[in-house]
Formats: C-alpha cells, structure tokens, sequence
C-alpha cells in the first residue's frame, strides 16, 4: 500500500479552498487505496481512516513565527519517514510534490494592493508588505521547492499560475505540470435551476425580467467590489434595462453603502450576507462577475459557470484560463476598468445571447470536475511512487 503525507493547518470541509480540497483530494486517494497521513493543527476527522498527526503551535507567537514553527516542525515529523509522496500546499519546506493553492505571493500581493485605490495609500500599503517580517518568511517557505535539489515535481492549478511560476523563479513552464482546480459538479450543475429557480428570486424582489447579477466574496475589496459598483452605476445610467446586483459573502463596510447611496444603487445593489448554500444564488441568478485584483484559480468562477452562469472576471484570475471569450464569458483587463466591466454586463440584455452562453458554460464549468482533478494528481503521484520503488530497487542491486 502506497502512503501520502499531506499538511494544512486545516483539514476541513468548512473551512476555504485549499482546506477542504486537502479533505476531498485525501477521501478519493483512500478510495484508491492509499495509506493517508494528515499532519495539521486541526482535523474534521475525514476521511475517517486517515491518520492524524497534530502539529503544536502555540497560538499567542506573532503570525509569522506560527509560518515558520509549522514548517519547521512538519518536517521534523516527516523526515525520514518512508512515505512514497510528501505533498505539500505552499506552507511546508519538505516534500516531492508542490501544489501551491495561492499562487507566486510576491505577484498576488503586489496585484492585490491595486484594490486600495489611493495612490498615496496603496504606495504606502506596498511599503509595509515588503518590510513585513511575514511577507520575507512566507517567501522564504514558498520558494523552497524552488531552491531544493532534486526539485519536488511541482503542480500548478492554473495557467496563469503556471506562468507567474515560470516568470518569477526562473525555470522552464514546461517542467511544471498543469492541473486545473476541480469542483463538485454532482453538486454544482444547470440542473439546480429547475429545482431551486424562483423562491430566492421573490424573497430578494428580483423581478423575472431582471438580469441578476452574482458577486460572491468574502474579501469585498480585494475581489473588486468598488469597479463593479461603479460599473454597475454605468449600466444603470445607460438605460439598458432592469438588472440587480446581488453580493453574496462578506457584510458591507460604511464607505461602500455610502458610495452606493451616492450612486443612486440602492436598489439595485442587494447584499445577501454570508451562505453556506451558494447553489441556491447560482440557480436564480444569471451572470457571475469577479472582477477580482487577484485569484489563483477561483473556485466560485467554475461553479457558477457549471451551473449556466457565464462568467466575467479579469486576467488576474487563474480561472479565465477557462474561459473562451464571448463564447461562455469575458475577461476583462487588469486592474478592473468599471467602463469595460460594464460593456461586459451589457451583453447579457440579449436574451439569445444569454440563453447561449449559459449553455457554453454550463459545459465549460462540467469538464472541470473533482474527479478529474483527483484523477490526474493521482497519476502524479504513481509516478514519483514508481520512481521511488525503480530507485530503492537499484540502490538494492548495487548493495548487493
């Protein structure tokens, strides 16, 4: 029986992406008869057959100390230990198999600080992040599999991520492999909507005739809720026809309802608070935007699109490398511009048009399912368990 070490602070369906996919991705590799090892803070106890070591950080040292006792004492544990894959997710300096769910940290928090639109602020914000002590030891554990010889085989959930990976540490994109994230798609399909279409809709006073569309965030700033506000006062300025808005995810903060007011979006703009059912919010509405500063390869972009939404997000999204432009949605520029974010939006008050793209992304956003993910991360991992095995048994000829 092969074994797997995988390590997260949290091993939770609960809990973001990279956690809950750590618990999806260990549950199929049981299925495939792996020996599972889960080295973390916290386990949720899935799969029910992993073992689980917890690793002791104290929770009052600084953020930056809790990063690097973490690694440090990962590996302590995992050294040594006769696993045939040590895979590591972007905060471990141990391993043969790298699958960062975040992306290059010194190229997301740079696109990221453009969500702060003062300049003087934004230059400022740039400033502390780069002499933060967190900023060089988040670097410092990231780039390890980089700096490791012989280099761990190394899985991007992206292209674009692929790319900034290439770029910023220098090797050949060709020696990464690409691996597109996965979703649920028995979960989140365009079937949702003959089943749950209609109820939310009433609840929310979104009129049949309303073209809705769905932002869900639970970073408001960073995920571009300011260009879509003002994008949104441009469409409705426009006289294109009846559209709501609808934020899903993090409350508004004061400065944002005050700009909404000033923009005469009261009622237009609907925030629903935080969920832990977005499949409902994919059935009644009609378009996803994400005209986010920054996503490795977000997950709500692919689900929404599963579900018949066609998406709009930008090129800073990992996720629009799925995306066929005006086939099954629109990438927008980096930094979001609200004027071309809008000219998106406005495509969708072609009902023919809608009705057709809706379509395309139902079938874009179903090729990229979990078990697809997890099928090609596990021929991943045959092969560097196969390698391990061919080395063993040559060491063992030359012994002999």
């Amino acid at each position: 029986m092969k074994k797997i070490a995988l390590a997260i602070e949290d091993f939770s369906r609960h809990k973001g992406g990279a956690e809950s996919y750590a618990v999806s991705l260990a549950s199929s590799l049981v299925e495939n008869g792996w020996e599972i090892h889960l080295f973390g803070q916290n386990w949720d106890g899935e799969p029910p057959t992993a073992l689980f070591r917890r690793i002791e950080v104290p929770r009052l040292l600084p953020s930056w100390a809790k990063m690097i006792l973490f690694a440090l004492r990962h590996r302590a544990m995992v050294k040594g230990q006769d696993f045939d894959v040590v895979l590591g997710f972007g905060n471990t300096i141990h391993m043969n198999v790298y699958q960062s769910h975040g992306g290059v940290h010194r190229y997301s928090t740079a696109r990221k600080v453009h969500a702060e639109s003062n300049p003087i602020l934004r230059l400022l914000k740039r400033a502390l992040i780069t002499l933060s002590v967190k900023d060089k030891v988040r670097h410092w554990i990231e780039s390890s599999p980089f700096r490791t010889k012989p280099r761990p085989r190394i899985i991007a959930i992206s292209s674009m991520v692929r790319q900034d990976m290439a770029a910023f540490y220098r090797i050949d994109k060709e020696k990464i492999d690409l691996i597109y994230n996965g979703i649920d798609t028995r979960k989140y399909n365009i079937g949702l909507r003959e089943r749950l279409r209609g109820s939310l809709r009433g609840r929310l006073r979104i009129e049949d005739n309303d073209i809705a569309f769905l932002f869900i965030s639970y970073d408001l700033k960073k995920k571009g809720i300011v260009p879509l506000i003002e994008a949104a006062a441009q469409l409705r300025r426009s006289n294109v026809g009846s559209f709501k808005l609808l934020a899903v995810g993090e409350p508004p903060y004061p400065s944002l309802l005050r700009r909404i007011a000033r923009l005469g979006l009261e009622d237009t703009v609907i925030f629903a608070g935080p969920t832990r059912t977005p499949e409902e919010y994919y059935a009644n509405c009609d378009v996803l935007v994400m005209p986010t500063f920054y996503d490795a390869c977000s997950l709500v972009v692919m689900e929404g699109m599963a579900c018949g939404l066609p998406a709009i997000t930008t090129v800073s999204n990992g996720a629009a490398g799925i995306i066929t432009n005006g086939k099954d949605g629109y990438i927008i520029s980096y930094p979001p511009v609200p004027t071309e974010l809008a000219e998106a939006m406005k495509a969708f008050f072609s009902q023919g048009r809608l009705k057709r793209m809706s379509k395309e992304a139902s079938l874009t956003g179903k090729r990229y399912s979990l078990e697809r993910n997890h099928r090609e991360m596990i021929r991943v991992f045959n092969e560097i368990g196969g390698q391990r095995v061919q080395g063993q048994s040559r060491r063992g000829k030359i012994s002999a």
